[in-house]
């Protein structure tokens, strides 16, 4: 099984990485990010499909909230109508979860890509010369990579880089919420969208720095395709509130300027 990840999951994506790193000026941040693109890219279909259905249940929710407090009482009867609007409007549940598990093999290929690429000690550095192609030489000649990227090193850890993966992933998790009335699933979502963003940023905050810029490369990603097929979602009204907060106080200094 290992064998077969490494062959036509871990290697294909290291070595691509590295090619990117040959092109690119030796830049491995700017590698990460290009590489992290190109792989959004390639599954942008699966993840297209994924963000429709998400919308479409996000639009149904209103309808959903009425048969939840019609049969609040009768919950065969609740999950029964349920089914039914579902298949009405052509939405499968676990439309969003199919296309995820898809993905889910391509996202530890590149966090194990960006991982290997940055070794921390000649272990770590035999290893991945292990994972380069031979019939590629000029790959092995790149290695070890130049780290350098911004002024940080890609193979320590940079808190910054941490803070962004948390802010960056709380954004994407906000996005995708849908509204519900039913506060026990309401206060779940919005334990997610918190455990989630510190869970990662802890997680990065003592890793290799490199792993939190593909992290929010890929985050950053993620938010652009959202508000292209689905909108802001669940930041909109946050925004809203910063909006309508914010107007009132430059009204107030205008009329405090023509006082004057």
């Amino acid at each position: 099984m290992t064998q077969l990840w490494n062959t036509y999951i871990f290697r294909p994506m290291l070595n691509g990485l590295l090619f990117l790193y040959s092109l690119l000026g030796h830049n491995v941040g700017l590698s990460i990010i290009v590489f992290t693109v190109l792989v959004r890219l390639l599954t942008l279909p699966i993840t297209q499909k994924q963000m429709r259905s998400a919308k479409a249940s996000q639009d149904m929710q209103p309808k959903l909230q009425e048969l939840q407090k019609k049969y609040k009482d009768n919950k065969e009867k609740l999950a029964e109508e349920q089914m039914k609007l579902y298949r009405e409007h052509g939405i499968n549940p676990l439309g969003c979860l199919v296309p995820t598990l898809i993905q889910f093999p391509i996202w530890i290929g590149l966090y194990q890509s960006v991982s290997n690429a940055l070794p921390g000690n000649p272990l770590q550095l035999l290893n991945l010369a292990r994972h380069i192609y031979v019939q590629f030489p000029i790959l092995s000649s790149l290695v070890p990579l130049n780290a350098s990227f911004l002024g940080l090193d890609l193979g320590r850890p940079a808190p910054i880089l941490a803070i962004l993966v948390g802010i960056t992933m709380w954004v994407q998790q906000k996005m995708m919420a849908t509204p519900t009335a039913d506060a026990q699933q309401q206060a779940m979502t919005q334990s997610m969208q918190l455990t989630m963003p510190l869970m990662f940023a802890w997680f990065t905050w003592n890793a290799a720095s490199g792993l939190a810029l593909y992290f929010v490369a890929t985050n950053i990603m993620g938010v652009i395709q959202q508000y292209f097929v689905i909108g802001l979602g669940g930041l909109a009204p946050l925004l809203g509130k910063l909006t309508s907060t914010a107007k009132p106080a430059r009204q107030k200094g205008k009329g405090n300027g023509q006082k004057k």
